[in-house]
């Protein structure tokens, strides 16, 4: 890997899409949630200005912006409610992708998760690790405290489904389809582009499939996933910044 000082004009001549992971890349890592009874409570996070007025320069300068991310669409578009008309939207680790207020949906998940969701359910109702459970529509998140075996040993018993720690919480996953990899294999087809089309920027473990499907993939941790460029993590800028400040700086 090359550090991002090291791209130039060239590295981006084929490029026509970019796709952001959010948390660790746009904003800070991290989700405050909490769950009493049939009450859940989380804390929303909103895209900072000076990324608000950056997204847009890329779209006049011809770039498509896409944010990946294994959130809920509802919370992405709180989030990013500003820039709505200038970007999309692939929700929930590649399920579905919002577009100007249509939704392309990239997998049907009930069978597999209409079971077990109740299961998981009981175990976590008194289990003082769980946090609470993120409303999703594709995907089933446990947020805990710490890694909760009984959690594991419920989705182990299913061939069909995996889990995913990412360090504060449980995805819960259709084995091999439900990936990040998936969102850009349909926002490919959605918008007629190549894989040498497109660029990705994320920084955790579940990024690194999305990362390899596409043909200029960048790495805001370098510790966690490969890339052809990436971003050094320190620094007062997030990942998103400077990589945005890099593309324009060569697009003028």
């Amino acid at each position: 890997m090359k550090p991002l000082s090291q791209m130039v004009k060239s590295d981006l001549s084929k490029i026509k899409m970019v796709v952001f992971d959010v948390d660790g890349v746009l904003v800070p890592r991290g989700t405050k949630i909490k769950q009493i009874g049939n009450t859940t409570t989380l804390n929303t996070k909103v895209i900072a200005s000076k990324q608000i007025e950056q997204i847009k320069e890329l779209n006049k300068k011809g770039l498509l912006i896409n944010i990946s991310s294994g959130r809920g669409l509802y919370m992405l578009q709180e989030m990013f409610r500003e820039i709505l008309p200038f970007v999309s939207l692939t929700y929930e680790n590649g399920s579905a992708t919002w577009y100007q207020g249509k939704i392309h949906q990239h997998i049907n998940s009930f069978q597999s998760f209409h079971k077990i969701y109740p299961l998981l359910k009981k175990v976590s109702e008194k289990n003082p690790d769980v946090k609470g459970f993120e409303p999703k529509e594709f995907i089933i998140t446990i947020h805990c405290k710490a890694r909760i075996k009984v959690i594991e040993d419920i989705v182990s018993k299913d061939p069909k489904l995996t889990t995913v720690w990412n360090g504060e919480a449980y995805d819960i996953l259709i084995k091999g389809k439900q990936t990040k990899a998936l969102g850009i294999r349909n926002i490919a087809k959605i918008f007629k582009l190549k894989k040498e089309n497109i660029m990705t920027i994320g920084d955790n473990y579940n990024d690194q499939e999305m990362l390899n499907e596409s043909g200029m993939p960048i790495s805001a941790d370098k510790t966690r996933v490969d890339g052809n460029f990436y971003i050094p993590l320190e620094g007062k800028f997030l990942p998103a910044d400077n990589l945005m400040q890099k593309i324009l700086k060569l697009k003028k």
